[in-house]
C-alpha cells in the first residue's frame, strides 16, 4: 500500500525521468507537460546507465529537490538472459550511486507484475513477490536497491499488462493482436485464449504516477484496474474495431492456462475519484490513433 507524505497535492520542483523515451515514459512526459510540472527527461542517447561513467552523468543532472522517476529497463525482448539479467542490476546500481551523491526528494521505482508467481489468481500489494524469471528477480532486486536508499522516500509501481498506442514491445494482447489483424486479417491466441488478465491503459499509468508525485506517495502500489478478461474476449474486443471479417485462431496449448486478478483496494482508497479508462473505449482510441498512423 501507499502513503502519502503530502496530503495536499503539491507539485515537485522538477520531476527528472530516466528512460523518459520508453512506452510509459513518453506518456508521462505527456501528462506532466499538461499539468504544467516541470521536467528533464533523459533516455539513453542523454545517460548510458549500462556504463560506470553514467554516475558522473548522472550527478551532473540532478538536484536534491528533484522528484527522479526511474522508468529505464531493458525489456524481455532485449533478452532474458543473464547477461540481460546484470546489465539491468547495473543500470540501477549506477542511478542509486548518483542518488546517493546528490540526494533527491523522492524516487518512484517502475517494477513489474512479473515479481509476483503466475500460480497467484488473486494479486494485492501484500501478495509475497515470488518472481519466476531473471526479468521479475530483476525488477525485485531493482525494488530492493531503491529501498536502500534510506534518505530517499521510495515509491515503488507494479503495473499489470500496459496497452496504447506507443508501445513497441508488441508483447501478447492488445497492440499484438491489432497489429496481426490489420496486417493478416487474423488474430491467433495462445491455447483458446482462456487465460485472464488485467489490462491497463498507459494514460491511466501516466495519471496515477503524477497522482503519487504530487502526494509525494511511498510504499508500494499495483497499477491495474479491477477488471480481468480472457484472451479470447480481448480478441473479440480488438476484431470488433475492424470493418472487415477479422479470423481469430487458436492453438494447441503449450504452457498450462493461468489467471490472474487484481484486488485494487489500496489503489481506491489511496485515489478515490481516480476513474479508468474503460477497456473497450481505451481499445477503440487505440486502434484510431494507430489507424491514424497509418
Amino acid at each position: 500500500m501507499v502513503n502519502h507524505q503530502s496530503a495536499q497535492p503539491q507539485a515537485p520542483k522538477r520531476v527528472v525521468l530516466i528512460g523518459a523515451r520508453g512506452f510509459i515514459g513518453m506518456a508521462l512526459r505527456r501528462r506532466l507537460e499538461d499539468e504544467g510540472i516541470a521536467q528533464l527527461a533523459l533516455g539513453s542517447v542523454d545517460v548510458n546507465l549500462t556504463e560506470p561513467a553514467s554516475v558522473e552523468r548522472l550527478v551532473t543532472q540532478l538536484r536534491p529537490e528533484d522528484a527522479v522517476v526511474m522508468l529505464a529497463a531493458l525489456t524481455p525482448d532485449k533478452g532474458r538472459d543473464a547477461g540481460t539479467l546484470m546489465r539491468n542490476l547495473a543500470m540501477m546500481q549506477h542511478v542509486c550511486a548518483a542518488i546517493e551523491k546528490t540526494g533527491c526528494a523522492h524516487l518512484t521505482y517502475f517494477s513489474s507484475d512479473a515479481v509476483y508467481n503466475l500460480a497467484v489468481s488473486q494479486v494485492t500489494e501484500d501478495t509475497p513477490a515470488s518472481p519466476q524469471d531473471l526479468y521479475g528477480a530483476m525488477h525485485y532486486t531493482r525494488e530492493i536497491m531503491a529501498k536502500s536508499l534510506a534518505q530517499t522516500p521510495v515509491l515503488v509501481l507494479r503495473p499489470t499488462l500496459v496497452y496504447g498506442v506507443d508501445d513497441t514491445h508488441n508483447a501478447y494482447g492488445p497492440n499484438r493482436f491489432r497489429r496481426a489483424a490489420h496486417k493478416d486479417g487474423k488474430i491467433t491466441l495462445f491455447g483458446a485464449g482462456e487465460e485472464t488478465r488485467d489490462h491497463i491503459h498507459v494514460d491511466d499509468v501516466a495519471a496515477l504516477t503524477v497522482r503519487c508525485l504530487l502526494h509525494k506517495s511511498t510504499g508500494t502500489l499495483n497499477l491495474a484496474t479491477g477488471r480481468s478478461i480472457s484472451f479470447k474476449e480481448l480478441a473479440r474486443l480488438v476484431a470488433a474495431q475492424f470493418g472487415k471479417p477479422v479470423e481469430i485462431v487458436e492453438t494447441a496449448r503449450a504452457n498450462p492456462i493461468t489467471h490472474r486478478h487484481y484486488d485494487v483496494t489500496h489503489l481506491i482508497k489511496a485515489f478515490p475519484k481516480f476513474r479508468f479508462i474503460p477497456l473497450e473505449e481505451g481499445i477503440a482510441r487505440a486502434h484510431r490513433e494507430m489507424s491514424a498512423r497509418g
